[in-house]
């Protein structure tokens, strides 16, 4: 997605504080340069058709024109762009929609400055990323929904302790449960755990979970 390694980043928040927020994390990587900040969709819109922006966050409910009519209007004149979601923890049918919609990337706003920048770098290399936070039941909602990155693409292949790891991170099974019900110590699970991230090309254990589910390699 990107030619350079600066990233152009807009953000659209009704409430001024978070995107000062925002806007202090992204002052942390030298790599990212903000291009515009808007109040609501409506100005969202208007600064991408003028900065052009890799990357966009946007709040789900604003006024005037909430964050999916944005990002839909946004991906309809610039299809490239990497949209990333925010909303509260109770807002799963909307980011669901907003995924449906082609963004890549989901935050609670109770999101970790680390998080948030490791949302960015993973949006903009068309990597899905998806809150480390996400509840089960939204798990379930994405996973059966149409939002599917890996359409298309091909399944990686994963050994038999792979799979039972994948299986059980499935069925929220933590790095030690894992370890003591293989009989395998922590940080070899650890190690696999890491091995199964970097061959799917995601960045948390959600990740995990939908791209198992997408790919049939489990249910939930």
């Amino acid at each position: 997605m990107k030619k350079n390694n600066l990233i152009r980043l807009a953000i659209a928040d009704d409430h001024k504080i978070y995107r000062d927020g925002i806007k202090l994390v992204l002052k942390k990587d030298e790599n990212i340069t903000l291009v515009g900040e808007a109040n609501n969709g409506k100005e969202l819109v208007e600064i991408v058709k003028v900065a052009q922006p890799d990357i966009v966050i946007t709040d789900l409910m604003m006024p005037e024109m909430d964050g999916i009519a944005a990002a839909k209007e946004i991906l309809r004149m610039y299809p490239k762009t990497g949209i990333i979601g925010l909303s509260m923890v109770d807002a799963d049918d909307l980011m669901i929609e907003l995924l449906e919609a082609g963004a890549l990337g989901y935050l609670l706003k109770s999101a970790v400055k680390e998080e948030i920048l490791e949302a960015v770098h993973s949006v903009v290399k068309g990597t899905p990323y998806y809150s480390s936070s996400l509840s089960k039941h939204l798990t379930e909602l994405i996973s059966k929904s149409k939002f599917n990155p890996y359409k298309g693409k091909t399944v990686e292949i994963f050994n038999d302790v792979e799979q039972k790891i994948i299986a059980l991170i499935c069925k929220e099974k933590t790095s030690k449960e894992i370890a003591e019900m293989l009989n395998y110590s922590y940080r070899t699970i650890e190690w696999h755990r890491a091995r199964i991230m970097d061959k799917m090309d995601v960045k948390t254990s959600t990740g995990i979970v939908i791209y198992a589910i997408k790919n049939k390699l489990c249910k939930i």
